[in-house]
């Protein structure tokens, strides 16, 4: 019966974990690129405050993981830095999806291993084996081939995508640097925890300078649209419980399960969005990009093998 009960459970955050991913992701695009509602950074805050709230909340109140504190200034300056990187990578993805459909925005995503690879290896002077970088070689061509055969190509969405990508995988490497002593180690929940909110006060004034009419727009189509609230608290939401989903995941399941079932969540992904948005796909971008998770199924592989 406990065993019963184990699969259960695991099948459930699966299905939790795919639905606020991609429910989140999909919600994104609709709300930046048809909706009207075009505020990516204002949209990254409401997030980042959904997660700041719902964290304190699910930590010291329903006690999901036990709550790390903060034992110096040099820790709270190394999570700050990582907020702001963290950041970046999240605003980055958002302001992509208003020009990019999201079967090539997921395409580019997973190029992250590489990026990943060649930080790790100018800041830490990390070396994988050579046929670990090798696997390298189809992720990048993929997304290459997926670029040449993408009929909605926009060269800024591109260049924000890729840079948000890098940005994403700058923070794992940074994050196992500045948060590598036994003493300063958090998880994932209490990492969001306090990530979260310095966001929001990064985020802030920048929504203020750079979207300054967010508040008079959103009104408007909160008058406009009956919804539009429900689809932003529940688009912030999501985006809290596609971290918490991915951490109750990654402790019930192993590595490898884990990096299956992230290749097998990209295309799923692709494939809902393309059948809700209708973007025109063509079989060379289909080609580039089951090209590029094959090699990112290759790298993983190879990491475990040649470790």
């Amino acid at each position: 019966m406990s065993s019963k009960k184990q699969v259960i459970l695991v099948c459930s955050l699966i299905v939790l974990w795919y639905s606020s991913n991609i429910g989140v992701l999909l919600l994104n695009k609709f709300l930046l690129s048809t909706y009207g509602f075009r505020f990516p950074i204002f949209l990254t805050m409401c997030h980042m405050s959904a997660c700041a709230i719902l964290s304190y909340i699910s930590i010291v109140f329903f006690k999901f993981v036990p709550l790390q504190t903060l034992k110096s200034r040099n820790q709270f300056l190394k999570i700050a830095t990582l907020s702001l990187v963290f950041c970046g990578s999240v605003v980055g993805g958002n302001i992509s999806l208003r020009y990019l459909a999201v079967s090539f925005n997921q395409a580019v995503g997973a190029t992250t291993p590489f990026f990943t690879a060649v930080f790790a290896y100018i800041m830490t002077l990390k070396r994988e084996s050579w046929v670990t970088y090798a696997a390298l070689v189809p992720v990048v061509a993929g997304v290459v081939i997926a670029s040449g055969g993408e009929p909605g190509f926009h060269l800024f969405g591109f260049i924000v995508c890729i840079s948000a990508t890098a940005a994403r995988a700058f923070k794992s490497v940074l994050q196992g640097i500045l948060l590598s002593s036994d003493g300063e180690k958090l998880n994932s929940m209490n990492l969001l925890l306090y990530m979260s909110p310095i966001a929001v006060l990064v985020l802030l004034p920048a929504t203020l300078v750079m979207e300054p009419n967010v508040i008079e727009v959103t009104i408007s189509l909160g008058k406009e649209h009956k919804y539009m609230w429900l689809l932003l608290a529940l688009n912030s939401t999501m985006a809290y419980a596609a971290n918490l989903s991915n951490f109750l995941v990654t402790k019930h399941t192993s590595a490898l399960t884990l990096q299956v079932l992230g290749n097998a969540k990209g295309a799923v992904a692709v494939v809902i969005s393309i059948l809700l948005f209708r973007n025109p796909v063509t079989v060379m971008g289909i080609g580039g990009y089951s090209i590029t998770v094959c090699g990112v199924i290759a790298y993983g592989e190879a990491k475990r093998r040649f470790k």
